[in-house]
């Protein structure tokens, strides 16, 4: 068996609006030719030899009408006076027509069709009663009825006819306002898709300006941690290694003076390694094997050697572990705070209190140095960086706060106040 070399492809759907244009347009032509050739076929039972001569200038003045009204109608509005002038032509000849043979009555149907096409409104349904009588008289044996049982015929079909027509011509109506109504809600669809797809290029182009700012922001944050995290290891140890090398400098004693050059081989050490630690940002060495009570216990411990100064380190509260950046943070804003007293507070004694109070954990950080007027220092610079914006830019960094309370001559206290995140 032989297959075709191409299969056909799906036919074309004309839309229905094209298919009722054909029909206005080539329609009154067939239907006219139609019953023309019905009625001939037919003459000699229903016209005389006059009427058939009539019926053939009606003929010929209804092709001429309609010749007429193809030329005019593309310029012509729906509802126009020439539309008037073209129904109501039609309609006196088709009732002319059928009146000398009531087969003209196929030709008459036209008024069916195209009254509500071309006359707006209820003058529609004027022009359907009037078809209504043509062809009720075409119906009921032809114009004018002869007997009085004809009367009565022509008056009930033309009843029936009237309200068929009035009926589908109301159906007609409510179908087109619903089609109106789906045709609004369609365009008002697209034009919500419309909006939409317009607000969804705007909230595109949104995520990208946010995803260029989210980097930006995250690589400023990460530059202000860096520059943190330098200036609380390798800062302060550098500071401590100055200490101790003046220190040896100062004294006549080897055993002292290599005990000091030991502190600052170690602090070397210590702070190069933080410093590697802060880079690859770990949690300081001293969290890697030990709490957050033990390290700041040995991180006091550690700050009163080097500086000779009396410290005590404190814990209340049920101790609980901590999520690493939180002992992180605290333990770094201690380093500051003791770093700060050492440097600038000359203090014969210091404390550090860690506090466990249930969903919040506090580090108060006090000494009994010279103090200063917290309302006499720089405004904060907002970057974040060192010392006391170093502090608040830390705890800021996990949700907390930094407080500070210090007098001329009477100490200072720093305060800090975190969530208590847990490990894990």
């Amino acid at each position: 068996m032989k297959l075709p070399d191409a299969l056909p492809g799906p036919k074309a759907v004309v839309p229905i609006e094209e298919r009722w244009a054909q029909f206005y347009r080539h329609g009154p032509y067939a239907l006219l030719g139609l019953a023309t050739l019905i009625s001939g076929v037919v003459a000699d039972e229903f016209m005389s030899r006059a009427e058939m001569y009539a019926a053939a200038v009606l003929v010929v003045a209804a092709l001429v009408l309609q010749r007429w009204w193809d030329v005019t109608a593309p310029g012509t509005a729906n509802g126009g006076p020439a539309g008037y002038v073209y129904i109501a032509l039609r309609t006196v000849l088709a009732f002319a027509l059928t009146w000398l043979n009531p087969l003209f009555a196929i030709y008459a149907v036209l008024g069916y069709f195209d009254s509500g096409h071309l006359l707006p409104g209820r003058r529609a349904y004027a022009g359907l009663l009037v078809t209504a009588v043509t062809m009720a008289g075409s119906q009921s044996g032809g114009l004018p009825p002869k007997s009085t049982t004809q009367w009565f015929l022509f008056g009930g079909l033309y009843v029936l006819n009237a309200s068929l027509c009035l009926l589908f011509a109301g159906l007609g109506v409510r179908e087109a306002e619903r089609a109106k109504e789906r045709l609004a809600t369609i365009q008002a669809l697209e034009d919500t898709n419309a909006r939409l797809e317009q607000a969804l290029e705007e909230n595109a182009g949104l995520h990208a300006q946010l995803l260029v700012q989210a980097r930006e922001a995250g690589v400023a944050d990460e530059r202000r941690r860096l520059a943190a995290e330098i200036h609380d290891t390798i800062a302060q140890g550098l500071a401590g290694i100055i200490t101790q090398l003046q220190a040896v400098t100062s004294t006549d004693d080897p055993a002292l003076a290599g005990k000091h050059l030991d502190r600052a081989f170690a602090l070397a050490r210590h702070s190069l390694g933080e410093a590697r630690r802060s880079v690859q940002n770990l949690a300081p060495a001293a969290l890697e094997h030990a709490s957050l009570p033990q390290a700041l216990e040995a991180a006091v411990t550690d700050w009163a050697e080097q500086t000779g100064v009396q410290a005590r380190f404190t814990v209340t509260g049920t101790q609980e572990p901590l999520h690493e950046e939180v002992a992180a943070t605290l333990l770094r804003i201690a380093g500051e705070s003791l770093a700060n007293a050492a440097k600038h507070a000359h203090a014969t004694r210091a404390g550090v209190t860690l506090s466990y109070m249930g969903d919040e954990v506090t580090l108060d950080i006090r000494d009994d140095g010279r103090g200063f007027d917290p309302l006499a220092l720089p405004p904060r610079s907002g970057t974040g960086g060192f010392g006391l914006d170093g502090m608040r830019a830390r705890a800021e960094r996990i949700a907390g706060t930094v407080a500070v309370e210090s007098e001329p001559g009477r100490g200072t206290a720093v305060s800090v106040r975190v969530p208590l995140v847990r490990h894990g």
